[in-house]
């Protein structure tokens, strides 16, 4: 039903019509049966963040403490074209998970009308995050911030695939 009214709205030319389509599209989403994953609500709202920080910090936490991924950090900061890489898989990664929640269904939770906020909401969570506790908790020295910024990229993925994962969870 949703795909039909997707297509529906794909071809609407009147924006009382596009409204009536989208209002329509809200109400199905609210009525079908939802599974264990695809359980987002029309925004993303306090408690979508407060789930992304959990998740996050969950996921992060054995990894900065862990000297290994310090190690991998500094290996990155050294082969900038490996960083780059990893930084996209980052993303990928949380878009894939965030895409299997069916995130993009979401037609009010947009910047500017465009930009999915969810996503980047995770990715600045768990990014500022990642940030906040590598360097309160000093395990990087800025005065080198190309292998500080490698480590916390790397800490920072992680912190994003938890903050997705801990996103898409059912509630109840």
């Amino acid at each position: 039903m949703l795909t039909k009214l997707a297509e529906l709205e794909a071809i609407v030319d009147r924006e009382e019509e596009l409204e009536q389509v989208r209002e329509t599209m809200r109400t199905a989403r609210h009525v079908r049966p939802q599974g264990v994953i695809g359980r987002f609500q029309d925004q993303f709202g306090p408690r979508d963040a407060g789930e992304a920080l959990v998740g996050s910090f969950v996921f992060g936490m054995p990894m900065i403490v862990e000297d290994g991924a310090l190690e991998i950090g500094r290996f990155l900061s050294a082969r900038p074209p490996f960083l780059f890489l990893t930084a996209l898989l980052g993303v990928a990664l949380v878009f894939g998970v965030l895409h299997a929640g069916e995130f993009e269904r979401v037609v009010e939770d947009r910047i500017f009308g465009i930009l999915p906020l969810r996503p980047v909401g995770i990715i600045s969570i768990a990014g500022v995050m990642a940030v906040g506790l590598m360097t309160v908790w000093g395990r990087v020295s800025w005065s080198e911030p190309m292998v500080a910024g490698s480590q916390t990229l790397l800490i920072g993925i992680v912190m994003g695939v938890g903050a997705s994962l801990g996103d898409i969870l059912p509630e109840n």
